[in-house]
């Protein structure tokens, strides 16, 4: 929207020539998205108070979380508003995978916020049902896959690409490409969310993990890097920079009220839009695998839940304590603080790691 404006603006005053770069928008719109959210995070937080949409603590789970009963969740409305307003305003609007990703954004966050809204509005503690959930994320992963076969413009689309190899990819075909495709963006979706239990544990690698797709994104829309480092080249893969630093922003924005001890909770509706969000990035830019890597965490969580439930039907006996696995290691004794700050570590490491397959082949 800016960016038609400033078109015009520069005919007159040549400094809004900056907003044809890249680097000055994605900068502009991270700081923006920040601003806004931060801004805007004490009226929402007031407002939701004024819901009554209060979290319910598990009486099963660490006993030091019973204090946080009745803090207010759906607190992920206000990465969805900051990031949705700060696209729209820094974005070249004629850019599909920019509505691509708003689509998967506010689509997948209405999934979770019906499910937020019957678990505290209706005291409803099942919330919406896992088959309708993953009938509606099915749903988006599929429109996902399916738009972005017909959209894309580079050869090789299909097929996956395996980091520390040079040269080396799989092809999956049509049907494969859609079964990646659903199981990234509804895995991720997922992930993130059994991840968000911890006072600012999940913000904090969703900013990484940003941070890592974007450094992709900036390569792939570039021929001659993209060609150089043996990466596909997507063009119009630029502005998802722009929309990776409103992330980033908005997600630092709301860090601000959800570190402990939080004043506000992500909830359903903003877990779910941004594992989905992220996923359609990594399948956008062709770094599924590397997406896998730096979001290692995400996939921790996930896979502690699933060995779990997988062991205890077979044994009747848990391996974890607790999963996810962040609770696990605080009934080990770990306080809330120290399984935070050193998951925020691990996915420092992990998106070290996940960039350094852009050169290590």
């Amino acid at each position: 929207m800016l960016l038609l404006l400033t078109h015009y603006l520069e005919k007159f005053i040549k400094t809004f020539r900056l907003f044809d770069y890249v680097s000055f928008r994605a900068v502009t719109s991270c700081l923006f998205s920040l601003l806004l959210s931060i801004i805007a995070g004490n009226p929402i937080i007031k407002w939701l108070t004024k819901l009554k949409v209060g979290q319910t603590v598990r009486t099963d789970g660490p006993q030091t979380h019973l204090v946080k009963s009745g803090t207010p969740t759906m607190g992920g409305v206000l990465i969805i508003l900051s990031v949705t307003i700060t696209t729209l305003l820094f974005t070249d609007l004629k850019n599909l995978y920019i509505w691509l990703l708003l689509f998967v954004l506010i689509g997948t966050g209405c999934i979770g916020f019906i499910d937020d809204y019957k678990k505290v509005v209706y005291k409803d503690p099942n919330g919406l049902s896992g088959r309708k959930k993953i009938i509606f994320q099915t749903i988006i992963a599929i429109v996902v896959g399916i738009f972005l076969y017909y959209i894309a413009k580079l050869p090789g689309v299909t097929h996956i690409i395996i980091p520390f190899a040079k040269n080396t990819t799989y092809p999956f075909g049509v049907v494969g490409f859609l079964i990646l495709t659903y199981f990234v963006i509804v895995g991720s979706s997922n992930a993130v969310n059994l991840t968000d239990g911890l006072d600012g544990l999940v913000s904090f690698p969703v900013i990484t993990v940003s941070l890592g797709l974007l450094v992709f994104a900036y390569i792939a829309s570039n021929k001659i890097a993209s060609n150089y480092l043996l990466l596909p080249n997507v063009i119009g893969a630029q502005e998802i920079v722009v929309f990776c630093c409103a992330l980033v922003g908005a997600c630092l924005g709301f860090l601000w009220f959800n570190i402990h001890p939080a004043q506000v909770f992500m909830g359903d509706v903003g877990a779910l839009s941004l594992g989905a969000t992220l996923g359609t990035i990594a399948i956008i830019v062709r770094q599924e695998l590397a997406f896998a890597i730096m979001g290692g965490v995400f996939v921790m969580e996930a896979l502690s839940v699933m060995i779990q439930v997988g062991y205890y039907k077979m044994k009747k006996k848990r391996i974890f304590l607790m999963a996810p696995i962040h609770h696990h290691f605080e009934l080990k004794g770990w306080t809330e603080n120290q399984v935070v700050v050193r998951f925020w570590i691990i996915s420092i490491i992990l998106l070290l790691i996940s960039l350094s397959t852009i050169k290590l082949r």
